[in-house]
């Protein structure tokens, strides 16, 4: 039987990835009030403000830890600087979606967030198959996960992007453990 830690906390060279907190609710709000960061989004509504972050914070708080769980990425010396969580959709196998926001863009830090939640992932959850998809107008984040030892599928699905009030063509991607 697999258990799972109300809020594991995972640690990589230079990276700790925790449950949010409400403290975390105006960092988040700051980075994510960049549209660069909403418009690579499913869910993000822009604009993006304090309120919106409190919720979305409620909700991570409420997650049932067996199926979905979220961290915000913190970088040492810096503090919070993204999210990354993996959900479970009605009709899919387990997911993952992150954000770094634009100042620490082109650091590695969500190559290297996505690597140690996969391995967590793999070793604590005992997930085997996990999914993701990249806005195609957002080839950065392909790069992260073909970094991170995902493959793409072939499959092109056009996805719901609430801050761009329109759906995005999306690369769908796989990792197997």
């Amino acid at each position: 039987m697999c258990v799972i830690e109300d809020s594991p906390t995972i640690e990589t060279r230079r990276l700790t990835l925790r449950a949010p907190a409400m403290d975390d609710a105006e960092r988040v709000a700051q980075l994510c009030d960049d549209y660069a960061i909403p418009k690579m989004t499913t869910r993000m509504p822009w604009p993006y403000r304090r309120p919106d972050a409190e919720t979305f914070i409620g909700r991570c708080q409420a997650q049932d830890r067996r199926r979905d769980s979220t961290f915000v990425i913190e970088l040492e010396n810096e503090g919070v600087v993204g999210v990354l969580g993996f959900f479970t959709p009605p009709d899919g196998p387990l997911e993952i979606g992150y954000w770094i926001g634009r100042p620490y863009w082109g650091r590695g830090l969500a190559t290297e967030a996505t690597i140690g939640a996969l391995d967590w992932a793999r070793r604590d959850w005992r997930r085997k198959l996990v999914v993701a998809g990249h806005f195609a107008d957002n080839p950065a984040s392909g790069q992260v996960l073909i970094k991170a030892g995902f493959l793409y599928t072939g499959v092109v699905e056009h996805k719901p992007s609430v801050a761009r009030g329109a759906t995005a063509a999306t690369r769908m991607m796989i990792w197997l453990a």
